[in-house]
């Protein structure tokens, strides 16, 4: 896999170590005392977008991003805040900084890291938004913030740190359709196994209605098929074994294969909340 060119950058923390003056708030909002006042820091939470010809009739192309996954973060506490697709990386570095944590959305056909090849029905995801993604990812392990990657942005992670991705599961492994593109538009749900011990269970834990098997909804295509040194599998498919959950040891990285934005309401919110509280330190 191609690896991002190494940032010359002196990237420093934008908010410093947390003193004595210094408390959190429920999801993780900075709390800094000022005297006999308190003044408020969102945690700032950036959103990848995708890119579309749909240019509203002047041909142009559309930065878009489902509204859904601001309303996640919004919900959880976070500050959304959208991140462009840049022609370089030096003018995403200066927006990076001002992150404290980040979500990769889902996305088109990812290349790097491919077994088999990909399906006519999922084009490659475009270059200049593979790359920004990159760097992106890049630049956040740089600073050491936490980063949530949903389908796309999961086999983006374990892609970026070595691993492999299947190109079409339901071809290479004769599996059931993962997508509602292969199944007559209809939604698809199934169950997922949370692996005991892991930060995924321990992120689940404080939901009465959290068990060890969860639903989960479906819209893949590719899926991890071996995942990269420093990352372990937290959940897989209860139908057909796929990797369904990946985390980094220390806790830094969480990719889920679903989309926990379309999952209001459920158990699932709590990845949001979750990367919400770990952004504020």
């Amino acid at each position: 896999m191609k690896e991002g060119e190494k940032s010359s950058v002196l990237v420093k923390p934008i908010f410093a170590t947390p003193a004595e003056n210094t408390k959190y708030s429920r999801f993780g909002r900075r709390v800094h005392r000022q005297g006999p006042t308190h003044r408020q820091t969102p945690v700032v939470i950036g959103i990848t977008t995708s890119l579309s010809d749909d240019g509203g009739g002047d041909g142009g192309t559309r930065q878009v991003l489902d509204r859904r996954y601001v309303e996640a973060v919004e919900r959880s506490g976070g500050c959304p805040l959208v991140v462009p697709i840049t022609e370089t990386r030096e003018a995403l570095e200066p927006l990076i900084e001002l992150l404290d944590g980040l979500v990769i959305t889902g996305g088109g056909g990812l290349t790097e890291g491919l077994s088999g090849e990909l399906p006519v029905d999922l084009p490659a995801e475009r270059e200049a938004r593979a790359r920004a993604d990159r760097w992106t990812l890049e630049l956040m392990g740089v600073r050491d913030r936490p980063v949530l990657g949903i389908c796309y942005g999961m086999q983006l992670i374990n892609a970026s740190l070595g691993g492999t991705i299947y190109g079409d599961v339901q071809r290479q492994l004769d599996a059931p359709a993962h997508s509602p593109s292969r199944n007559q538009g209809q939604d698809i749900a199934h169950h997922v196994e949370v692996a005991e011990g892991s930060l995924l269970a321990d992120i689940l834990s404080g939901d009465s209605r959290s068990s060890g098997k969860m639903e989960v909804n479906s819209f893949h295509i590719q899926a991890v098929e071996q995942p990269a040194g420093g990352l372990k599998v937290s959940a897989r498919s209860s139908d057909d074994d796929l990797i369904e959950a990946v985390e980094s040891e220390d806790g830094r990285l969480v990719g889920v294969q679903f989309h926990p934005e379309r999952l209001a309401g459920t158990p699932w919110e709590r990845l949001f909340d979750d990367l919400v509280a770990r952004s504020s330190s």
